[in-house]
């Protein structure tokens, strides 16, 4: 007779479970590592444009909850909620770095995090010209980099920091900037700004330019300040030097420089057309009908055309200029003043006719 073992159904119950209890532990353990793979990998920046891409602007001093809100009000995330849950796997609320950021669609959460936990920003293009007073600086700048135009305009009148800078005044500051385009990261500072001008400065007065401007008697800040009245007598690049060489002529002669410019910079507008006797005796030492020799700084931010059309003026014998009669913009110079007056007279008619009475 054979006697069956009553324990192998109680054991072989048991593998059964332990089975589906593995089953059901690999099946959970791989949701987990799934859905982790999901908030890690899985696309999650959608961006609705034709380029495919925006910047994301995160201000100095951010909150990860202000850079989260930013985000989210544009609706740059599929899912917020993994992002946050990835930011704070990734310590991101911790080194949060000021900046902007270009974010593209498609982007996952680490490739976003680990952008802008490193501060792998891309530089802004600054481009500033043709601009006569500090404000108007202040505000081309501030649009495009996270400066405070305020805090521009208040270091440009601050002469201890203008002094140390490099012997500027609030008179020469103007002088600082050289006109050009210009790679800086969206949140540099006013003062970081300014600094970032004095080393180009530096650069832009090489021992050559120095050289030259030595040779006509000027220091840098003098060149700046002539290139400014240049820059506002003429938009004809040509024209330029042989109007720096009228400026110098008077300058060596001990002429009043009767630069019109400076009439309409001391007055705060450059929209006067005519300059009458009326407008000569504003009491102003950027007036060069009442004052002999250059104005105490440039009235307007000069060109680099106009910089150099000082430092090579032409050299020839006129003392007088006077814009052509047939407003082309070019003028006509002279080497008397009765010639200057005849070129003079045709200009007031010419103005006259066309109804410019300002």
């Amino acid at each position: 007779m054979v006697v069956k073992n009553s324990k192998r159904k109680p054991a072989t119950h048991k593998k059964k479970m332990f089975g589906v209890i593995g089953l059901v532990g690999l099946l959970v353990v791989g949701g987990l590592l799934w859905w982790g793979y999901l908030k890690i990998f899985k696309p999650n920046v959608r961006i609705e444009n034709e380029q495919g891409k925006t910047y994301l602007y995160v201000h100095t001093g951010a909150t990860f909850e202000q850079v989260l809100s930013s985000l989210t009000a544009n609706k740059y995330l599929c899912d917020p909620q993994s992002f946050e849950w990835m930011a704070v796997k990734m310590n991101y609320p911790m080194h949060i770095k000021p900046g902007r950021y270009k974010i593209s669609d498609g982007m996952t959460n680490r490739q976003l995090l680990n952008m802008l936990r490193a501060g792998e920003q891309e530089p802004v293009k600054v481009i500033f010209n043709s601009l006569r007073f500090k404000h108007e600086l202040a505000s081309v700048v501030g649009k495009q980099i996270e400066a405070d135009s305020m805090e521009i305009i208040r270091l440009l009148n601050d002469e201890d920091f203008l002094k140390k800078l490099g012997g500027f005044n609030k008179e020469t500051a103007q002088a600082l900037f050289i006109p050009n385009t210009y790679e800086l990261y969206w949140n540099t500072s006013a003062e970081q700004f300014i600094n970032k001008m004095y080393k180009e400065y530096q650069k832009f007065w090489n021992d050559k330019r120095k050289k030259q401007a030595e040779l006509i008697g000027m220091t840098p800040a003098q060149v700046s300040t002539l290139a400014s009245i240049v820059e506002e007598e003429s938009q004809k690049k040509s024209e330029r030097p042989v109007i720096a060489g009228v400026y110098i002529n008077r300058l060596k002669k001990d002429m009043l420089l009767q630069a019109d410019p400076t009439v309409k910079f001391a007055w705060g507008d450059f929209s006067i057309k005519r300059i009458y006797e009326k407008y000569t005796l504003v009491d102003s030492p950027y007036n060069t009908y009442k004052y002999t020799g250059l104005p105490p700084g440039p009235i307007c931010i000069p060109s680099i055309s106009a910089l150099d059309a000082v430092l090579n003026y032409q050299k020839h014998e006129y003392i007088y200029f006077c814009a052509k009669e047939d407003f082309s913009g070019y003028h006509n110079f002279a080497r008397t003043v009765e010639q200057h007056n005849q070129n003079a007279q045709k200009y007031r008619r010419a103005l006259t006719k066309a109804g410019i009475r300002r």
